[in-house]
């Protein structure tokens, strides 16, 4: 789904969500800023920010030094978009659960929890590497054995067994 263009109302708080404009990926945010601090991601637009090494500025700069309103996180949220109840998931990161719509893929964070998750994933994944090239390279010389290892490539089959791995060991 594309930004919404509409002025939307927290599915925390009630407030209105404040539209900021990120220029640099040309996306449209909503964020409560006189509410409770939380962001509301179109489909898709999570994934441009959840990583540590993604910019981010667009928002910490808005929501830095200010003070936001308490909410009840276990709540179930309506979706502002299609009005729907939100679906809390797991985001893979102790304690942060994402409100997610199933209709239109919108994403509700609370207020701190993008900071949680960019932290967490660069802390949780960074000592995986090694681990996933062992697992890898034994399981491939196992199957294509020693001579061809110096020939094999890295494939999509690596990304799966590489995000099986992970989600095993986030658990």
């Amino acid at each position: 789904m594309a930004d919404s263009k509409k002025n939307l109302i927290c599915p925390a708080c009630g407030e209105e969500l404040v539209k900021i404009y990120d220029s640099e990926k040309n996306i449209n945010l909503d964020i409560c800023l006189n509410g409770c601090g939380g962001i509301l991601f179109d489909n898709r637009e999570l994934n441009k920010f959840d990583e540590k090494g993604e910019k981010a500025d667009s928002i910490f700069k808005e929501i830095e030094n200010r003070t936001f309103k308490e909410v009840d996180t276990n709540a179930v949220r309506k979706c502002p978009i299609c009005n729907v109840p939100m679906v809390k998931m797991g985001a893979g990161i102790a304690g942060v659960e994402i409100d997610n719509c199933n209709v239109c893929g919108a994403k509700f964070l609370d207020n701190n929890e993008l900071k949680r998750i960019r932290e967490g994933v660069a802390e949780d994944y960074s000592h995986l590497d090694s681990l996933l090239d062992n697992l890898y390279k034994d399981n491939l010389k196992s199957i294509v054995g020693e001579e061809n290892m110096k020939k094999a490539k890295p494939s999509p089959r690596r990304q799966f067994f590489e995000n099986l791995v992970k989600a095993y060991l986030m658990k």
